[in-house]
């Protein structure tokens, strides 16, 4: 049975009501949708030219221009799984993934040295040209069709970040890509045409490939991409000239932001800010509602569940509240025997939806750990719910056992986040003699020094709000954070500083 070709039914749809209308701008460069259709087409008969088939792999290593999506799009119009993976990850990384998803040929920029000499004679290598286009396919395409994949058919890999491991590959079908958007772009972000879309998440990750690529080409919208790594300023400018109505970014960037503005108030053309990636704390919700006047639509999903599960909505935002389950997705709370604990009781969270990667490639071990017979994953969260809400309380392997007690990093670090000391901070476990405490570790803000009594203040500030049990037994100030390139931390990097 086949199933409809994702790109051909993002591309078809736009093509025929707005040809001419800017799918993407990346820098001072724009590209419409017809010329966005053309490089697509034409990319797919170069992957013909290299004698790429259907079903096969190619990775795609490139930054975010408009080569991304002509290269993604050209891989699934050809029936090629297109892997994605980030710039900037280790040459191991790059050898592994190469290895593991067997590709056949790697996508990426000239001045990306890392991943070509990865590659070595393993895989061919196809470069981008100038702004993000390829070389001219051999042949004029008069004869080209679109593959129609079957039902089982994978349209692309992503593989995780990799923060604690090897990175997994994590294949989608084409529905996934598509169902995300009625689910969420409508349902809960109500994206329309009129909007004009900016993820300072990348193209690489979950995340971002659904902001910048499925939303906007969904709902015939317009999206700004940018190819460097994001900094306050660069992202302030690109909203002031471009002004964007949706800004999808994560809780280190909204912090960023806050840090660097040295007004009273923010003025920004946005309706929605969206967060993901992490835990967003109370402070930085609160803050950023003071600053600019707009909420932040906090949100959780996973590479597994293709995007988000869990989210507020807009005008009902709740600080500190990863929000609702979105329709379509069922969730579950359990403990470790997998039995149903009640509200405002800390569960390990299980989801299930249509938009689920099946298997893990190559994994089947780790596949059947996560991807259980009744049709539900576990996603490695802690979470307690309260009125319909959901609250975050940390990764189940970031969960500390201190004095008989389960400590939740999460609930620590949003205490401490509200002293006005203190930048940022994270929560790891910490050996304390033979025990096994909650340290934390501590980004001062700007203008503060690290004072003999400053540890004091912390104590007195957590203990007010907190049991003793999840009071820090020490605080360390370090001058930032081990972070993943999706923007979480990496607490496993914490536990055995000092």
């Amino acid at each position: 049975m086949n199933t409809v070709n994702a790109a051909e039914a993002l591309l078809g749809r736009n093509l025929e009501r707005r040809p001419d209308k800017i799918a993407y701008v990346c820098g001072t460069h724009a590209l419409t949708y017809r010329e966005l259709d053309r490089e697509s087409r034409r990319f797919s008969l170069l992957l013909h030219e290299r004698g790429m088939r259907p079903g096969e792999r190619a990775l795609i290593v490139l930054p975010d221009t408009f080569a991304y999506p002509v290269a993604f799009l050209g891989c699934l119009l050809t029936g090629v799984m297109a892997v994605a993976v980030g710039t900037d990850l280790r040459r191991e990384d790059f050898a592994h993934i190469l290895q593991d998803s067997d590709a056949r040929l790697l996508i990426t920029h000239p001045d990306l040295a890392v991943p070509k000499d990865a590659a070595g004679d393993a895989a061919a290598v196809l470069l981008c040209e100038e702004h993000g286009f390829f070389p001219s396919p051999k042949t004029d395409g008069a004869n080209w069709k679109p593959h129609q994949p079957a039902a089982a058919d994978f349209a692309y890999m992503l593989y995780s970040s990799g923060s604690t491991g090897k990175p997994k590959g994590i294949p989608h079908r084409h529905q996934d890509l598509l169902l995300v958007c009625p689910l969420v772009g409508e349902a809960v972000l109500a994206l329309t045409e009129d909007d004009v879309v900016f993820s300072a998440s990348k193209f690489s990750f979950a995340y971002g490939l659904v902001n910048s690529l499925a939303f906007p080409l969904f709902f015939g919208a317009t999206a700004i991409l940018l190819a460097d790594k994001p900094n306050p300023a660069i992202l302030l400018d690109i909203i002031h000239t471009h002004r964007p109505t949706v800004f999808f970014s994560v809780p280190t960037i909204y912090s960023q932001l806050i840090l660097a503005c040295t007004a009273d108030h923010l003025d920004l053309p946005l309706r929605i800010c969206a967060s993901s990636g992490e835990a967003l704390s109370a402070a930085i919700f609160t803050e950023w509602r003071r600053l600019t006047g707009l909420e932040i639509i906090d949100a959780i999903g996973s590479t597994e569940m293709t995007y988000w599960y869990v989210a507020n909505r807009p005008g009902q935002a709740r600080p500190g509240a990863t929000g609702q389950p979105i329709a379509g997705y069922r969730l579950r709370l359990v403990d470790d025997a997998d039995n149903d604990v009640p509200p405002g009781q800390e569960g390990n969270l299980l989801v299930s939806g249509a938009t689920m990667a099946p298997f893990y490639w190559n994994l089947p071990e780790k596949s059947a750990e996560t991807m259980l017979p009744d049709g539900f994953a576990r996603t490695g969260d802690v979470f307690v719910e309260q009125d319909g809400f959901y609250y975050h309380r940390g990764r189940s392997d970031d969960m500390i056992k201190s004095g008989g007690q389960w400590v939740s990093p999460v609930l620590v670090e949003e205490v401490l986040r509200e002293h006005p000391e203190v930048a940022d901070c994270a929560v790891a476990a910490v050996s304390v003699g033979a025990l096994i405490k909650p340290g934390a570790f501590v980004v001062l803000a700007p203008g503060i020094q690290p004072t003999p009594d400053l540890a004091k203040r912390l104590r007195r500030h957590v203990l007010a709000r907190l049991p003793d049990a999840l009071c820090p037994a020490r605080f360390s100030c370090v001058a930032d954070l081990p972070r993943t390139a999706t923007g979480k931390i990496q607490r496993f990097q914490l536990r055995n500083r000092r």
